[in-house]
């Protein structure tokens, strides 16, 4: 394992809200972006407790392929902060592990209590194709997917 796998899945494991970019539906061909609350499973994927009235969602519906933006907060300039960009397929949790996969979720979110349980919201998780890690100015690099779930 590098370095930068490391510090990917650090950075990952360490922060709870990331940028979620999807493919449009509306805008076919054309990126749609949205910031939302995450959390990391024991591989790294991210998981999310989602609504089914939301425009990711419906956008994840047609096509799960997407990329998760982690970024590091910083008082100074963004360009010196860490971050990883995840990209694969997200798509909904099987029926078996909804409960446990919120409950997860909820752990890490715990204001999300009050919403997690409602109707229209359910559990997805991220499957990872590829990873990109910035480190700051000239510290970065594409890091091995097997490496970054097995850190």
């Amino acid at each position: 394992m590098s370095e930068k796998s490391q510090a990917a899945r650090a950075l990952a494991d360490r922060c709870s809200y990331a940028t979620l970019a999807t493919n449009s539906v509306r805008h076919e061909g054309w990126p749609y972006a949205s910031v939302l609350p995450y959390a990391t499973d024991g591989q790294g994927r991210p998981i999310f407790v989602i609504s089914g009235l939301a425009v990711h969602t419906k956008n994840l519906k047609q096509d799960g392929r997407c990329s998760v933006l982690i970024t590091e907060p910083t008082e100074g300039s963004p360009l010196e902060a860490a971050r990883v960009n995840l990209m694969g397929t997200i798509t909904p949790v099987p029926e078996d592990e909804q409960e446990e996969v919120v409950q997860a979720f909820v752990a890490r979110h715990p204001d999300a209590a009050e919403w997690a349980v409602f109707g229209d919201f359910s559990a997805w998780r991220m499957d990872i194709s590829d990873v990109y890690y910035v480190g700051g100015f000239g510290a970065m690099g594409w890091v091995s997917p097997g490496d970054y779930r097995a850190t």
